[in-house]
């Protein structure tokens, strides 16, 4: 099979069929709210196109009436998300609470670990310093901090700035899936979580936090590109579909700057190496360089402790 041949196989097995996609999806939250008898669904909105997603198939699958929105910004937070989850679940009919998490992250002394609260307050300055940080690790050590951060930072460079940083944004997802399970456990809600395959398969969330914990995950078979186009299927407003996605928790990194490489070469070299290509044809295939499978396949491997927990053998017994 010639590149050519290659590349339009890779994108063909990339497409989804939407329509069957969001009934089947649907039935499955019919099941697992019936399952574990559950009155309702409970997500976190973020104003990003992954959770717009959730909360569209949520209510498609059991009525507006039945679906409770958790928005949970904090000071680092866009207001521009907040405002896409509000006007979003106004759109779609649902029931919102806004839930400032700011103030138990300031009791957690969060704020401390790091010296943005002591910047002038200007969104924007606070967004390049941190740009500038980041892409400074990324030029000292040929890697970005989210890399490095996957596993341990035993004799790595500037590793009391990474260990803050991993104390400093984990704990926000944490917060938030403590708090959709307090609210699911006090009105018998299903949590629906919202992780995709892409970043699930590279470690790029955060482990117990709410894209990891959850009841059902309706998304984790799907690349971030499926996910696009089951958004646009399902009229999802284009001004959540085309911004960068963002983890919003440091303030002036997306998704993409923080990964290294773009959603859609990261899911087309994910998929050839589920398909079991070498590196050295995903790379001539894709017209990109060899060191970027590497990198994917290396992140594969970091982060394999993230999708499990490890015990011992029962040999010793």
């Amino acid at each position: 099979m010639n590149f050519d041949a290659m590349i339009k196989e890779l994108n063909s097995q990339m497409k989804i069929d939407p329509e069957k996609l969001s009934l089947f999806l649907g039935n499955f939250i019919r099941e697992y709210m019936e399952k574990l008898e559950r009155e309702g669904v409970i997500l976190g909105l973020s104003g990003g196109i992954d959770s717009a997603v959730v909360a569209s198939l949520c209510k498609r699958a059991v009525g507006s009436e039945k679906v409770l929105a958790l928005i949970m910004p904090e000071k680092d937070s866009k207001k521009e998300h907040v405002r896409d989850a509000l006007d979003f679940a106004k759109e779609l009919n649902i029931e919102a609470r806004l839930v400032d998490i700011s103030p138990y992250l300031k009791k957690l002394n969060v704020y401390k670990l790091f010296p943005l609260n002591k910047i002038p307050l200007f969104k924007k300055s606070k967004e390049s310093l941190v740009r500038k940080a980041y892409n400074f690790y990324k030029r000292k050590t040929g890697e970005p901090p989210f890399s490095t951060s996957i596993l341990g930072f035993k004799d790595k460079q500037f590793k009391s700035y990474l260990k803050k940083g991993n104390a400093y944004y984990r704990i926000k997802h944490r917060l938030r899936m403590a708090l959709l399970y307090q609210y699911a456990e006090l009105e018998n809600r299903l949590v629906v979580g919202a992780a995709n395959k892409s970043e699930y398969k590279i470690g790029f969330f955060v482990k117990h936090g709410c894209d990891d914990a959850a009841d059902i995950m309706l998304l984790l078979n799907l690349y971030k590109t499926q996910v696009k186009e089951l958004a646009k299927y399902l009229n999802i407003p284009s001004r959540i579909i085309e911004k960068s996605p963002s983890p919003d928790i440091i303030p002036g990194i997306t998704d993409e700057e923080a990964i290294g490489i773009s959603y859609r070469e990261l899911d087309l070299i994910l998929l050839a190496l589920e398909e079991g290509w070498g590196k050295s044809n995903i790379a001539n295939v894709l017209g990109i360089e060899e060191e970027k499978v590497i990198y994917v396949k290396n992140l594969i491997k970091k982060s394999e402790h993230m999708r499990k927990t490890y015990v011992p053998k029962n040999n010793y017994l």
